[in-house]
């Protein structure tokens, strides 16, 4: 099928909105550029590699390359253009520190095709047959690449994504991630686009380029048209482009024939993208650094901390299972809380089973939202709610941060604000959308920017204010509560009891009807006021008000006892009438206090207004008094 036809190879270039013949950045032919670099089929025998993939350890994978002294020249006829030497592949991916943001990356693009119509991307292990190591693969039904799609995709700087709501922007994400989990990528795709359907095979292959010693970053690429009945191959260069094509594919990708490549179109359907990358890295200890072997239902990084052989006590224990460590070594962890919004007719599927969406806001205890409006000079920004509260472990674990996010996609998990080994903020967590600062390269982090700067130091703030109005709830002290350590234990969920206590109704007007708390932030003086009432701490749950509130059970030989205290002889009704008055009067107080708070502001708003009319009126009379003088 294959002798006289041909394909093209596509030149790794940067931006370039030229198209020539379907491919990108294409300055020589295939056919002079293998021969310039003399690794055709008929030669390829006789060349000596001149580094091969010894070290298998990302880490190390980009030493000991060989930089040639000289630069193969152009071929006659062909337009010289700037080069990008295979070595940039791998330094390109070392922005990735941590696999699982690579791989995230890949999952972006899965995830911006919902808006083509996929309904699903799957993540899956693969065994290689040719040399039985394993492979990673990444499939999805969204609307697939063309061929000119697919050279874009393999090119630098490309992207299409022009909408406000795609995560992938800077077109270097398929490049760094997939370089990053393993030294070689080959991508299947299929797409119908103007009525005609195309399906595509690209070789990105950091084994190949650096085994064949090229100075150029050169991309093997084969495109047929399927919109007859039978696969048509697409000619865009000379036809002994097509053998040597298929040679390196054949040679260099798992694949052994022609008809094992078209096999991994048929699970693809009509439309879809599939990325297998194999070769994957080694740790320094020669160990696959993905490991398919803990957990049949997940991929994990293998922890350092869980192989010591130490013995671990039960907070330690109990630290580690909680998400806040787990998404470090489990993907399928890091997975279900990588997008804030749930998905309606999307599913990511690990390993054959579906990912269950988390959003850790939905366990908060004494839940807040607290509106914050980013300030710049040039531009106005939407006011975005930040969800603060106690997470359900709270206060055993102590776990503090922020989850933030960028479209939709997690930036930053449990960003901690505050101190390293501060108690104060303790089970305090936060969940924020912030689209009004950019992200860096990675998605793993946010561009220090003014507006990052002031978001910290807000947070910082939000933790502190919310810390100081409800940790004693967990006993702490404060600075009108004294401490009771008695309270420091987490409290289950538990299911409403029947209780003989009838509390009588607080007054309608004194109490919330449930829900969370909603705070207005004035950035002017960085103060916080309270726009909902709420109910005594000791009457409220994480939803509103408690339903089996109990009261508290007095020992009347220890009140006896202490002829100081002042409870002697009250009542348990008493006592709690007399709680609750006193929490009335506290919400009066913070009201007035709030109240006194907007007229001073209003005071000198009016002050600065009369200032600003005197002053004019100072003006006039200068004005006509020197009229007067002249006159």
């Amino acid at each position: 099928m294959a002798k006289n036809t041909v394909a093209d190879i596509v030149i790794l270039d940067s931006d370039s909105d030229d198209d020539v013949g379907g491919g990108i950045g294409m300055g020589r032919s295939l056919t002079s550029l293998m021969e310039n670099q003399q690794v055709s089929n008929a030669d390829a025998a006789t060349v000596a590699p001149r580094e091969t993939l010894e070290c298998r350890s990302f880490w190390k994978a980009g030493e000991n390359f060989v930089i040639p002294s000289g630069v193969t020249p152009t071929a006659p006829g062909m337009v010289e253009h700037a080069r990008v030497h295979p070595k940039f592949l791998h330094s390109n991916a070392t922005s990735h520190k941590w696999a699982f943001g690579a791989i995230a990356e890949l999952l972006d693009n899965a995830v911006d095709e919902v808006q083509n119509g996929a309904t699903f991307v799957k993540i899956d292990k693969i065994n290689i047959v040719k040399d039985n190591t394993p492979a990673l693969v990444f499939q999805d039904n969204g609307g697939g690449m063309d061929p000119n799609g697919i050279r874009k995709c393999m090119s630098l700087g490309y992207s299409s994504k022009k909408s406000n709501t795609t995560i992938g922007q800077y077109g270097n994400g398929f490049k760094t991630s997939t370089m990053r989990l393993g030294a070689d990528a080959i991508v299947f795709s299929r797409s119908t686009r103007g009525g005609k359907s195309t399906q595509s095979i690209g070789l990105l292959s950091y084994t190949f380029l650096r085994k064949t010693g090229q100075d150029d970053v050169i991309v093997p690429m084969i495109d047929f048209d399927i919109s007859s009945v039978r696969p048509q191959p697409i000619i865009y260069g000379s036809p002994g482009d097509w053998s040597t094509n298929l040679d390196i594919l054949l040679k260099w990708s798992p694949f052994s024939t022609m008809e094992e490549l078209l096999q991994q179109f048929e699970d693809i359907g009509t439309h879809g993208t599939k990325v297998i990358i194999y070769n994957l890295w080694l740790n320094d200890e020669g160990i696959y650094e993905l490991s398919f072997d803990d957990d049949d239902e997940d991929i994990r990084l293998r922890d350092e901390n869980a192989q010591d052989g130490k013995r671990l006590y039960a907070k330690t224990l109990e630290l580690r299972s909680h998400i806040s460590y787990r998404y470090r070594h489990s993907l399928r962890a890091y997975i279900s809380m990588l997008y804030l919004k749930k998905f309606k007719n999307f599913k990511i599927i690990l390993r054959g089973i579906p990912v269950e969406q988390f959003n850790i806001a939905d366990e908060f205890r004494h839940p807040e939202t607290i509106m914050y409006k980013p300030q710049a000079a040039a531009m106005e920004y939407a006011a975005t709610g930040i969800k603060v509260g106690f997470i359900k472990e709270a206060p055993k674990l102590p776990i503090c941060g922020f989850n933030v996010y960028h479209k939709n996609r997690l930036i930053r998990p449990f960003w901690k604000v505050v101190l390293e080994g501060s108690t104060r903020g303790n089970g305090v967590v936060g969940v924020l959308e912030a689209n009004f600062i950019e992200p860096a390269h990675d998605k793993q982090d946010f561009e220090r920017s003014s507006l990052f700067l002031r978001l910290e130091g807000r947070l910082k703030r939000i933790i502190s204010d919310y810390w100081q109005s409800h940790c004693h709830v967990f006993g702490y002290q404060t600075g009108q509560i004294p401490a009771d350590r008695s309270k420091r234990i987490a409290i289950p969920d538990q299911p409403p009891t029947v209780s003989t206590f009838n509390p009588s109704p607080l007054p309608s007007d004194k109490i919330s009807q449930g829900g969370p708390i909603i705070r207005e932030i004035n950035l002017s003086n960085a103060t916080s006021s309270r726009t909902v009432a709420v109910a005594a701490p000791h009457l409220r749950n994480s939803t509103g008000l408690r339903s089996n509130f109990q009261p508290v059970q007095l020992n009347p030989q220890h009140a006896a006892a202490d002829t100081g205290n002042n409870i002697v002889g009250k009542s348990a009704d008493e006592i709690r009438e007399e709680n609750i008055q006193l929490f009335m009067r506290c919400e009066e107080y913070i009201k007035k206090e709030n109240e006194i708070e907007q007229t001073v502001k209003s005071l000198e708003k009016e002050l600065e207004e009369v200032k600003s009319k005197c002053a004019q009126l100072a003006l006039l009379v200068d004005a006509r008094k020197k009229e007067m003088q002249q006159v």
